[in-house]
């Protein structure tokens, strides 16, 4: 389900690299097999957003490799905290989240993403 936050993010995804922040893309044999994004909020803090890997490629550890891209590149530019937006109904996403030390902020409703109901954050 598409929100108004996707709606004008794929009007402009380049926004995302203009404000500061990062598009990485996991490729293997020329094919992508897996993205996120880091949004800029501020110095020192950072938005990991929108990753994921292909579905016929998951369970092979690219999920892993394209988070530790992620919390390196946010570390390199000077954040000191990287959180994100899910579901707790993905629950194999948010163990991998909680393995590399993300906790829990707050369960319940998103004001802005009805599909999200759990901020985590990394301290870096």
């Amino acid at each position: 389900m598409l929100e108004e936050g996707d709606r004008r993010l794929a009007a402009d995804p380049y926004r995302i690299v203009r404000e500061g922040g990062h598009i990485l893309s996991l490729v293997e044999s020329g094919k992508v097999i897996g993205v996120c994004a880091l949004f800029k909020e501020s110095p020192a803090r950072f938005q990991l957003a929108r990753m994921t890997v292909a579905p016929d490629e998951r369970g092979k550890g690219y999920g892993k490799i394209l988070l530790q891209a992620a919390i390196e590149r946010a570390r390199m530019r000077g954040a000191t905290s990287l959180y994100l937006l899910s579901n707790t109904a993905l629950g194999i996403a948010l163990a991998l989240y909680r393995k590399h030390g993300f906790h829990t902020l707050s369960e319940g409703v998103h004001p802005v993403y009805a599909r999200c109901n759990i901020v985590m954050e990394l301290a870096l």
